[in-house]
């Protein structure tokens, strides 16, 4: 088990957090988020989708992504994250291609923080609704992007040679929605749970039972909390944390 309370302050540095679709985030990270923030974390957000098949009516598409961008804007505001940025891929077909990877790349060198988090790519058989595909690509794409590429000076040369961004060594991959046999880390959120839940509120467009979807998450926070050995009065988000460049990694191994 990770002891996740060290990187709960301004050492860490920043913070780049990746989702296929607007809610994801709010969904798997969101309360840490809002503890990283307030311990003077800068984090930013990546979603992947524009979200535009999601929701409950026969609103347009164009219009649906439209707003689930002013949705994300939003509920990241709620947590304290003042930068989004949208790949603009088509919800429902996202895929670990080298066009998305190279976007996943250019963006981490660009911003270079400390902890890269993102959806798991392994499939949770207790809760498929955890492993949308889309869920699936965007941790496959990012864990391929963080390794080998974002530290390869050969993997899209141009990002170099035509944008001047240099390699950089990722020091840790924080991964939410596992398996939860894969699960090693538990952030406390108990002191975050109310921001938690207005950022998911902010997605109007998703929760055709409001009461229902607060029930559900409350649950699995408290869940997580025990899981975690926080105590039963305690409220927990949960992740499987990868040290990609430890003290001990050397080149290639």
């Amino acid at each position: 088990m990770i002891n996740t309370q060290p990187f709960l302050s301004a050492a860490t540095g920043r913070v780049l957090a990746f989702a296929a679709h607007p809610d994801d985030l709010d969904f798997g990270a969101a309360g840490t988020v809002a503890a990283l923030t307030k311990a003077g974390v800068e984090v930013q957000y990546c979603i992947m989708t524009d979200g535009d098949a999601g929701g409950f009516d026969d609103r347009d598409p164009a219009e649906t992504a439209r707003l689930r961008h002013l949705e994300q804007r939003e509920a990241a505001a709620q947590v304290g994250v003042n930068t989004v940025h949208f790949l603009g891929e088509r919800d429902g077909f996202l895929e670990p291609s080298h066009h998305v990877m190279k976007q996943v790349v250019r963006l981490i060198r660009q911003v270079r923080p400390s902890i890269v988090m993102a959806m798991h790519p392994e499939r949770a058989w207790d809760r498929l609704q955890r492993s949308h595909p889309d869920h699936l690509a965007c941790g496959e794409a990012v864990t391929r992007a963080i390794y080998p590429a974002v530290e390869n000076p050969f993997s899209y040369p141009e990002l170099i040679s035509e944008e001047g961004l240099e390699a950089y060594k990722v020091p840790w991959l924080w991964l939410y929605g596992a398996p939860k046999e894969r699960e090693n880390a538990f952030v406390d959120i108990s002191s975050f749970l109310p921001q938690k839940m207005q950022a998911l509120r902010a997605h109007f467009t998703q929760h055709p039972d409001v009461a229902a979807m607060e029930k559900f998450v409350t649950a699995q926070c408290q869940e997580n909390a025990q899981r975690g050995g926080l105590g039963e009065n305690s409220y927990a988000e949960s992740f499987h944390a990868v040290a990609v460049n430890a003290d001990d990694t050397i080149a290639g191994f």
